[in-house]
């Protein structure tokens, strides 16, 4: 083997190793809906399957009629224990579900029907669970809305910080 083979070899082994390391920085997504979210669910599955991106699907897993608090409070839970990176919910409208997911500890979960909303609410609020209306949006918007939001850091900006810590000690405060 040449040292040019061996440079070569360990360049793409190199980018390889980068490769793994930007999809893993990504970390898993939960998601869950009711019935009213289960089509626009399934539609976002089939979006992390095309883009290798891991996820649970924490339910429901079919049409009948089912309540979403059930399913809100599995995502909001399982991204508040730290084991999911970000969740996304969905129900009718994305409001029910978007409460619940609210009322676990350490959620910062944002109804968004635009995508605009999904880039500012990662960036401002270091939102951690999206929701959506499964009645309200079309397939395409919602792809971008996910798109946006999993992929938009947080600012990080010292007023953003500062807000965020204010919700997290009004959240203290009121959970004891």
């Amino acid at each position: 083997m040449t040292l040019w083979t061996q440079e070569r070899e360990l360049t793409m082994l190199g980018q390889e190793i980068l490769d793994y390391l930007e999809e893993e920085e990504k970390g898993m997504i939960a998601i869950g809906s009711d019935h009213g979210g289960y089509e626009l669910k399934q539609e976002i599955i089939n979006y992390f399957v095309e883009n290798r991106i891991e996820y649970k699907d924490f339910g429901c897993y079919g049409k009948g009629s089912c309540d979403y608090p059930e399913y809100g409070q599995a995502v909001a839970k399982a991204v508040a224990s730290g084991g999911y990176d970000k969740g996304i919910v969905i129900c009718t409208t994305g409001i029910g579900i978007s409460i619940t997911a609210n009322k676990v500890k350490g959620i910062r979960c944002a109804l968004c029907s635009d995508m605009l909303s999904a880039r500012l609410t990662r960036e401002h609020n270091d939102a951690n669970v999206l929701a959506l209306g499964g009645g309200i949006v079309g397939i395409n918007l919602a792809l971008g809305i996910v798109d946006t939001f999993l992929n938009t850091e947080f600012s990080g900006e010292e007023k953003h910080c500062r807000r965020i810590a204010a919700i997290n000690t009004l959240e203290e405060e009121m959970m004891r």
